[in-house]
This record gives structure tokens, sequence and C-alpha cells, in this order.
């Protein structure tokens, strides 16, 4: 099983009342003990329910984190399953630093269908990323409050250029420019320059700890990350990076369709989460292979 349609029908089929958790609790259950590993499966209902707050990531995830790990055997190691729009810079970093806190290093992501910014700076703090032809990562240049930081300097930089070459535009400048808070520019550097500092430090000390030569480690992660945070290049925060491109920026890429039967589980389980998004008001649920569950609900949209 591993098709969208395939799982409903098992969810129709089976008359239980609890068969969203049911369903999922089964899979993720049926994952790790094919892989003998630990699995967390951090899901996000961001695509089912756009208008909601809370469904990036942010600080109180860590709680659900900590209710996900208590009691597992941490030296088995973990599979992430990660579906997320991305979120609080931050709050990334914390949770990537207690994940590895708890699992020493020990940590696969793996990627059904998207992992966008934030999401993206976790999936690099690990060993390897795990996608099918159908997953996405995505460029991890920050945003404030929707606004990309690198728009912010670019146009800041342009109305200097501009002023200088035209005195006469400066009020047209003045009103553009003075939409932003008078330190607003330097935080919008100091996110960039965070945001490099930190997925070239997990890159090191995760991804390419089996590479011995400590320049060769900084300069493959540089490359990806300079690749990654680079908005004239990908022109837009949300721009959907595929296997294939994050292959070739040098990233340590597994094939989901490498292994069918692996395939199956993860579609199932990513499938089961869609389902559950769908049919509640659910709009983000961390989950283990024990069924310890923390879920954040929404408003009803009915």
């Amino acid at each position: 099983m591993s098709s969208w349609n395939e799982v409903l029908k098992e969810l129709n089929d089976s008359h239980r009342t609890d068969a969203l958790d049911f369903v999922r609790r089964k899979y993720i259950k049926k994952l790790s003990n094919k892989t003998g590993r630990n699995v967390i499966a951090y899901y996000s209902g961001f695509l089912q329910r756009p208008d909601q707050l809370n469904t990036s990531i942010g600080d109180d995830d860590k709680n659900g984190l900590m209710a996900a790990i208590h009691k597992l055997d941490r030296t088995k190691g973990l599979d992430l399953i990660l579906h997320t729009p991305g979120g609080d810079m931050t709050a990334t970093e914390s949770i990537v630093d207690y994940l590895h806190r708890m699992f020493n290093g020990n940590i696969d992501c793996y990627i059904p269908q998207l992992a966008m910014s934030g999401g993206t700076m976790i999936a690099c703090a690990c060993r390897e990323i795990i996608m099918g032809k159908q997953s996405c990562i995505g460029p991890i240049d920050p945003q404030f409050r929707g606004i990309p930081a690198h728009g912010v300097i670019a146009e800041f930089e342009e109305a200097l250029l501009a002023v200088k070459t035209d005195p006469a535009s400066i009020p047209i400048w003045q009103v553009v420019v003075g939409k932003y808070h008078p330190t607003f520019i330097g935080e919008c550097k100091n996110a960039i320059s965070m945001a490099e500092d930190m997925v070239s430090k997990w890159l090191q000390l995760y991804m390419f700890a089996d590479i011995e030569q400590s320049a060769e480690r900084e300069q493959k992660a540089q490359a990806i990350v300079k690749t990654l945070n680079n908005h004239s290049d990908t022109k837009t925060h949300s721009r959907h990076i595929n296997i294939d491109e994050a292959k070739a920026m040098g990233l340590k890429i597994r094939n989901l369709e490498d292994k069918q039967d692996l395939q199956d589980l993860v579609l199932t389980i990513h499938h089961a989460f869609m389902h559950t998004f769908a049919n509640s008001t659910a709009i983000k649920i961390i989950e283990n292979q024990l069924g310890n569950t923390v879920v954040t609900y929404g408003a009803s949209s009915k």
C-alpha cells in the first residue's frame, strides 16, 4: 500500500472511530520495525489549512518532540519524517540542538513531499536526506513577516545607487525605504549571516562528518549554503528544489525509490497524515512509533 486512494479505502473500511489515528500509527510502527530505528513524524497541515496560525516551526514544537522522544531507546538513532513549510529560525536552531543531544548525531531525514525553509535547515542537520521523485526542499533565505531579507537589502542598495545617480529621485526612494524600521537592514543582514553559519556548521558536523579533511568539509558546506541562501538565483522563498537539484548542489541524498517496501511505508504514512489533516481540525502532529502523539488543533473550518 502507498497510494492516496488505497489509504483512503483502508480508512473507510476500518469502521473504527479512531481510524485516522489507528492507520497512521500502524504504519509508523511498521516502518520502525523494518528499519530497527526510532521514527518520529513531524507533520504540519499547512497545505490543507493555509489560513491557520501555528502550522510553521515554533518553540512549542519542542514540547511535542520531548513527548515523542520520551521512553525511546535513543541508541537506535532516529528517522525523522518531515513535512513542514518552515518557520522561526531560532526555534529551528533550538530543535536541531535538542535532537542531536538526544540522538548523538544519529539522525536521518525522510522528506515524502515538502520540507521548506526551516525544514530544509533541519534536513541539512541530518546524516542524509531520503527523497523521492515528488520530494522538494527549499531556499533557506530568512523572512521577516513574509518579507525576504535578501529582497530588503537589494531594495536598499538599489535606492542608494539611484539616489547617487539621480538626486531628484530622493523623495521617491524616501517613501520606499521609509517603510522599514531604522535597524531593519541590519537585522536582515544578521539573519542572512545566521542562516548561513547555522547550516554550514550542521553540514560539517553531521552530513559530512565522514570527510576527514576539515577544509574539504567546510568547502562542501559553504558551496551548498551559498546555493540555498542565494535569493538572486532562487528568486522566491517558496522555490521548490527537487531531488536532482539537491544532489547537484552536493547534499547527501538517498533515493526513496531504491527500496520499494520502504517507499511504500513512508508514502503510506504520508498519505495517512494528509487524510488526517483533511478530515480533522489538527494542524500539526508530532508522533512516534510507540503511539506517543502531540496534536495542535486549529479553528474549525466549518
